[in-house]
């Protein structure tokens, strides 16, 4: 029996569930894929005790972050939230830093982008955020690497702004090869650029 692959997702208070939906619903449809089924999600929580989204929604994480090991993902995903600066995301911060050293690709938009400068992971990559003045706060020292563009990937670190939630996702699928690039192309004509003609192209998969 093939064991899927795993990618894990950070939940916690506030989580922005709305900035990874296009990239978790796509991660698991089995529609269009390269290797239908090939990966499932899992999420990831300080403890099991459920958290609430900022959209509401009440979430009982998978498995606890101690439980996380970098070896055992394909990727971790970290969606923005209003506490990326408090000491109680250190965890998820230092855990980003893991999976970065061993490998392991890390997804960051919004507020977890801030996480990232933070813990200095974005000092030497090319990177995007919400503003540039959002991941100066932080004094990490990669400011010149600053891009603005929707979804920036350098050496498996990828950050998107809030805003780019598609563009964050179409990296994510890409990353993952999830989709043929054929594909993946059609995917954001009818997501990203909201042209009808993608899904008569992915109908045709």
């Amino acid at each position: 029996m093939t064991t899927n692959k795993v990618v894990h997702v950070a939940v916690f208070d506030t989580f922005a569930d709305w900035e990874i939906g296009y990239a978790t619903a796509h991660i698991r449809k089995a529609d269009w894929q390269r290797e239908p089924g090939q990966y499932e999600i899992v999420t990831v929580g300080l403890s099991t005790d459920p958290i609430t989204t900022m959209g509401g929604m009440d979430i009982v994480p998978d498995i606890t972050l101690d439980q996380l090991n970098p070896e055992d993902s394909s990727m971790l995903i970290l969606a923005g939230g209003e506490t990326w600066t408090e000491n109680a995301m250190a965890p998820f911060r230092t855990m980003a830093r893991r999976f970065v050293e061993a490998g392991v690709p890390v997804a960051a938009i919004c507020g977890a982008t801030l996480g990232l400068a933070i813990e200095g992971l974005l000092d030497d990559r090319a990177h995007t955020s919400n503003a540039a003045e959002v991941l100066a706060y932080s004094g990490y020292g990669g400011a010149e690497l600053y891009r603005n563009e929707p979804a920036v990937m350098d050496r498996g670190v990828i950050t998107a702004s809030s805003v780019a939630p598609v563009h964050f996702a179409l990296v994510i699928l890409e990353a993952l090869e999830v989709y043929e690039p054929a594909v993946a192309k059609s995917w954001f004509k009818l997501f990203g650029d909201r042209d009808p003609a993608g899904f008569f192209e992915l109908m045709a998969v």
